[in-house]
């Protein structure tokens, strides 16, 4: 491979495993490649990436350089501040990555103007094979190659960063502990702030009185049904408050 790639994440206890069942593969081109795994090489991610539930690649842009001067970006035609990385140099980056990680991955390029990732996304994008996350910086990349390798365009938020590493690492923080293998108890996946339409209800755990503030007294109940019921009546308020956006589209699915 024509670039900077570690941690393929199988052991040898894997092995066997994957030859049925592919691991999810992230493979991000960036500037910056010491970034990674970075945060993902911890707690649950990192276990995963050891485990063989998620396969990581990482490659340099600047080893797709043009010229004597090992160049990446150009001043962008029609002027204006800042520069822009250039096609060709990032086209041969692309090509070089599909070869290696596979033709059926998502092609992902960090935006401003793109869809703005939210649960439903990344539990689509972890159904699947894996990906190819583009990391821009400075003012972006040429137009062209957006279009001649059919990129998507996906936004964190809408701030603006100083590239698309940070963006890269939340994808893949996101989509990580959705994979088989990473998290423990699946179950409570489903009950998470997003999963159901909802922000999740509040929680609590020993000791039963702190500070005197007390823990809800139906939660001590052992009442399961009434608990459900409890913290059901929970999300909805604490949606109605602070997410009307939500509110509204789930309250418009759900109580009709």
């Amino acid at each position: 491979m024509n670039g900077s790639a570690d941690h393929s994440g199988l052991s040898a206890t894997e092995e066997d495993r994957t030859e049925t069942q592919a691991a999810w593969v992230a493979h991000v081109l960036t500037l910056y490649p010491q970034m990674f795994p970075g945060p993902l090489g911890q707690s649950l991610a990192g276990r995963g990436l050891e485990n063989g539930a998620w396969d990581l690649q990482v490659s340099n842009i600047r080893d797709y350089s043009v010229g004597k001067h090992n160049t990446v970006d150009d001043s962008p035609f029609g002027g204006g501040a800042g520069m822009v990385i250039r096609p060709d140099v990032l086209a041969d980056a692309i090509d070089s990555a599909k070869a290696v990680s596979g033709d059926d991955k998502r092609l992902i390029y960090f935006s401003p103007r793109g869809r703005v990732m939210d649960q439903a996304y990344i539990r689509e994008l972890s159904g699947g094979p894996g990906a190819i996350l583009v990391c821009g910086r400075f003012e972006g990349i040429d137009q062209r190659v957006l279009e001649a390798r059919n990129m998507e365009e996906v936004c964190l938020g809408d701030f603006i960063l100083s590239g698309g590493e940070i963006a890269a690492l939340a994808l893949l923080d996101a989509v990580i502990r959705l994979l088989p293998g990473v998290t423990g108890n699946q179950a409570s996946l489903m009950e998470e702030s997003f999963e159901t339409g909802l922000l999740e209800y509040p929680h609590y755990t020993r000791p039963p009185v702190w500070e005197d503030r007390v823990v809800p007294e139906v939660l001590l109940s052992g009442h399961h049904k009434k608990i459900k019921e409890w913290r059901q009546r929970q999300s909805e308020e604490v949606t109605k408050q602070r997410r009307a956006d939500l509110w509204e589209r789930w309250s418009g699915e759900n109580l009709k």
